[in-house]
């Protein structure tokens, strides 16, 4: 039988060797933070083509980033009423996907952000001019805008044909996207999806959207836009299996300079993977209108 002191001695050990792990990983992980590189290519690959002699970028994508609980690097966290939900309530930590690490707010702007963060689950609808102020607008089930879309926890499909659209169908709130290629029209007017023309660089869909509500943020972290907010995509197909996906955001209202995210897409591959719905406005029909209610 082994002494009381020998399994002492065993545990200590494997408790240092684990630590030693543990430091030699951080600095790798800390540096990691900042890089939006993309991810291994094939070195000679090139997409399959549809008729028109494009790639061919149908299927079912998702990110794997946790952008849409912050796009720059932010920890863990417990999310709302933790006294109720625990740890089903909590936020992953994540990476920046944003270039150079940091969104690059006015002044003014970054503490209209820092307020947004402290209203961001509150609402008011009583009245029609103010009751978008409040509110992360995916906490009331409003469509996410763009870029948001793509990064948001969900699968998306890419549709492509031989017409003159792309369309884009999204889980979350049902939301979808005509990407007019080739289209020279301005938007007709805001919307929560904004107004998306398309054309090709070699192997990359370029998406140019503007036309988008102010009302839509990026992110549950109070990163938000104006009205002048233009957002640039681009989708690189690099293996059978991923996009790279890039967007450059400029609004001269709230930001100092054009700033860009990357990171890449997965495809789903599973048998029979489909979309499918996240239609949540009844779940928020209460937090909106409760109040409004006879007898309350």
């Amino acid at each position: 039988m082994r002494s009381r002191f020998g399994l002492l001695i065993t545990a200590l050990g494997t408790a240092a060797i684990v630590a030693v792990i543990w430091l030699s990983v951080l600095p790798i992980a800390g540096q990691q933070t900042r890089s939006t590189s993309q991810p291994s290519t094939f070195p000679s690959y090139r997409a399959p083509r549809l008729a028109d002699g494009h790639p061919d970028l149908n299927g079912v994508w998702q990110a794997m980033v946790t952008a849409n609980i912050d796009l720059q690097d932010h920890e863990a966290q417990s999310g709302p009423h933790p006294e109720i939900l625990g740890a089903y309530g909590g936020w992953p930590a994540g990476q920046s996907v944003v270039e150079g690490g940091e969104i690059p707010y006015k002044p003014s702007a970054l503490a209209q952000k820092q307020q947004n963060v402290e209203n961001r689950m509150k609402v008011d609808v009583s009245n029609d001019k103010t009751w978008h102020a409040l509110g992360d607008p995916e906490f009331k089930c409003y469509m996410p805008g763009v870029p948001r879309a793509t990064y948001m926890p969900y699968p998306f499909q890419i549709v492509q044909g031989s017409s003159p659209y792309i369309l884009i169908a999204y889980e979350f709130a049902t939301a979808t996207r005509t990407i007019r290629m080739d289209w020279n029209g301005e938007a007709p007017t805001d919307t929560w999806m904004g107004w998306s023309r398309g054309r090709w660089e070699g192997d990359t869909l370029v998406v140019d959207v503007t036309g988008q509500r102010e009302e839509s943020w990026f992110d549950r972290a109070g990163d938000y836009h104006s009205s002048a907010l233009h957002v640039v995509e681009r989708y690189t197909p690099v293996s059978p299996y991923h996009l790279m996906y890039e967007a450059t955001i400029e609004d001269p209202n709230v930001f100092t300079r054009p700033w860009k995210i990357s990171f890449p897409l997965y495809r789903r591959v599973e048998k029979n993977v489909q979309p499918l719905e996240f239609k949540c406005v009844p779940w928020t029909e209460d937090l909106l209108y409760g109040k409004f209610k006879k007898g309350t």
